[in-house]
């Protein structure tokens, strides 16, 4: 038996611009959402070519889409190891990324599509054993990540809808 939340996280418990992010998941049941998001983002973009998802960005300087999935793998792991150091209970105060940095030496573009989504589900997979494994009161637990007040609910969903957000972007700029 889990012990996955039943309830929507509010303002104060993700950073003020992970709003959007949260706003696009739908229901107050994460462990439904990212689960959904595990079949439907890889069954959507399996078809796609690997040169397409490589060499297209639809602006100079936006990432490719090879780069979007890398960038939503990173967020997902950093963001899980956020939530399991606030679901213990670790009072250090957390760091934020820089998200360009990150991408600009990741190598996504130099691996295949198929290889990238393969991380994407084993992130994935990785993210759902942490949540399934904590305790009901993990879910409220304050930490401090990039000087914002967040909780572990907070973090589930600001992964899920993190993930949405880029997946919309990409489905409006790079893949219509």
């Amino acid at each position: 038996m889990t012990a996955w939340t039943a309830d929507r996280p509010d303002q104060t418990e993700f950073a003020p611009y992970a709003q959007a992010y949260v706003d696009l998941v739908e229901g107050a049941d994460i462990e439904k959402a990212l689960m959904e998001q595990l079949d439907s983002t890889v069954s959507w973009l399996r078809p796609i070519s690997d040169l397409v998802t490589s060499s297209y960005a639809y602006a100079p300087g936006k990432w490719t889409v090879k780069e979007v999935i890398g960038h939503i793998n990173d967020t997902e792991r950093i963001f899980a190891y956020r939530a399991l150091c606030v679901a213990r209970g670790d009072p250090t105060s957390l760091p934020g990324f820089e998200q360009d940095d990150y991408v600009r030496v990741s190598g996504a573009n130099g691996r295949s599509l198929t290889d990238l989504l393969s991380e994407f589900q084993a992130v994935r997979r990785a993210t759902m054993a942490l949540f399934s494994g904590l305790p009901r009161e993990a879910w409220s637990r304050r930490g401090t990540v990039n000087r914002y007040s967040v909780t572990v609910r907070g973090l589930a969903f600001h992964i899920a809808g993190h993930e949405l957000h880029h997946l919309k972007i990409l489905r409006e700029k790079y893949l219509r």
